[in-house]
C-alpha cells in the first residue's frame, strides 16, 4: 500500500515542490525529501491521510514556510572567520573568492525571465550605463530600476540558503 501511495503522489509532489521551491529559496529536491519524510512519519504514527493529495499540497507549503523562516533567522558572519590572513592574494582567499563568484553566476543563471540578462549586464566588466543596458535588453530606461530591484530580490532569496549553508 505504501508503494502505491508513493507512486501515485510522486508526480504531484515533484510539481508542487518545484512550484514552491523558488519562493522559499530551497531546492525542489530538498522540499521533496522533507515531505517524503513527513509522509513516512505520518504513515507510521497515524496511517495514510484521508485525502493524500490535499495532505501533500499542505505538507509542501508547510515545509516551504519552514525553510523561509529558517533562512530569515540565519545570519552571515560579520567578519571573516578567525585565522584568515589579511593578504588578498593568498591561494585560499583566491579560491574562496572564485567559489563565491561561481555561486553568484550560477544563481544569476537560475533567475526567472529576463533577470539573468539584466544581472549579467549589471555585473559586466564593461561597466555599462543604464542607457546602454536598457538598449541591450530592449526595455525602457525608466523600467530598469524597478526590474533591477525585483531581480535583486529574487537573487537574494536564491542566495540566502546557500550563504547560510556555507
Amino acid at each position: 500500500m505504501t508503494h502505491d501511495l508513493v507512486t501515485s503522489l510522486r508526480p504531484l509532489l515533484t510539481a508542487e515542490a518545484s512550484a514552491e521551491a523558488y519562493a522559499s529559496g530551497a531546492e525542489p529536491g530538498d522540499l521533496e525529501q522533507a515531505v517524503w519524510l513527513r509522509l513516512l512519519e505520518r504513515l507510521e504514527a497515524d496511517g495514510p491521510p484521508p485525502d493524500p493529495h490535499r495532505w501533500l499540497r499542505s505538507a509542501v507549503r508547510t515545509e516551504a514556510r519552514r525553510t523561509r523562516r529558517r533562512a530569515r533567522h540565519e545570519r552571515p558572519y560579520g567578519t571573516e572567520p578567525a585565522g584568515v590572513a589579511a593578504y588578498a592574494y593568498e591561494p585560499e582567499r583566491l579560491a574562496l573568492t572564485a567559489a563565491r563568484h561561481r555561486a553568484l553566476r550560477e544563481a544569476v543563471r537560475r533567475l526567472p525571465g529576463r533577470c539573468p540578462r539584466l544581472m549579467e549586464a549589471l555585473l559586466s566588466p564593461r561597466d555599462l550605463t543604464y542607457r546602454e543596458i536598457a538598449g541591450e535588453l530592449g526595455i525602457s530606461q525608466g523600467s530598469l530600476g524597478p526590474e533591477r530591484s525585483r531581480c535583486l530580490g529574487c537573487l537574494r532569496r536564491l542566495l540566502t540558503p546557500e550563504v547560510a549553508a556555507g
